[in-house]
């Protein structure tokens, strides 16, 4: 049996992914820092700081593996990281965002490696605010930047026995009363959900000639021009 550690795992992206793989038959362990049962029922749950170092390394060893498949390193904080301007962006906040998405992942696949077998893959948690901002999004912005140069960083380092990608998800969502227009503005005709983004976990994971790679899955939306009228 494959096994795999998805960090993030009791988000919304994070239990789509967790619940996928479950499905797909493997052993599934969540890292997060909720002390909640995982709502998958054979997922296991561990919590964890993914951003600082001694959590990290007794979340691994409580873990008790010898050996894994797949790591997806999908943990980050959002909080402040969206919508607060620059000069109100504190220095603790922006060490929190960075540190979640950014930290937590080297430490995360530094931790790991020596229990990947050959084959193994890892995937990052990007975000298309890596390639495209709102206003007021810095922090966010650069963690999830700093994902993509650290994903072909790590291909290049660890490969040819663990290949490592990431995926920069559109909007996702769980809600279900969105708008015409909401759905529409997205070319494939609808906003995204986590199971999307499982679908790509999924393929990454199996797919043995992609590594450095970074796939956005957004419906289409950063490739549409939009017109102010």
């Amino acid at each position: 049996m494959k096994k795999a550690i998805v960090t993030g795992g009791a988000g919304l992206i994070g239990t789509g992914i967790c619940e996928a793989l479950s499905l797909r038959g493997f052993e599934v362990a969540s890292f997060d820092l909720t002390d909640k049962p995982h709502p998958v029922e054979a997922v296991r749950h561990i919590q964890c700081d993914v951003s600082d170092e001694a959590s990290v390394e007794i979340a691994v060893a409580e873990l008790g593996w010898d050996r894994m498949d797949l790591l997806v390193n999908n943990a980050g904080a959002t909080g402040g990281a969206l919508g607060t301007p620059l000069l109100d962006l504190s220095l603790t906040e922006w060490r929190r965002v960075i540190d979640s998405h950014l930290t937590g992942a080297f430490l995360m696949t530094r931790t790991v490696t020596p229990l990947m077998r050959e084959g193994g893959a890892i995937v990052n948690m990007a975000s298309t605010r890596a390639f495209m901002s709102e206003p007021n999004s810095e922090a966010y912005a650069a963690s999830k930047g700093g994902l993509v140069a650290l994903t072909h960083a790590l291909a290049v380092s660890l490969g040819p026995k663990i290949r490592v990608n990431a995926i920069a998800p559109g909007w996702i969502t769980a809600e279900t009363e969105l708008s015409a227009e909401d759905e529409a503005q997205h070319p494939s005709g609808r906003v995204g959900r986590a199971k999307d983004i499982a679908d790509a976990v999924l393929y990454l994971e199996g797919a043995g000639f992609v590594t450095g790679q970074t796939i956005t899955v957004d419906g289409g939306m950063t490739k549409k021009m939009i017109y102010a009228e």
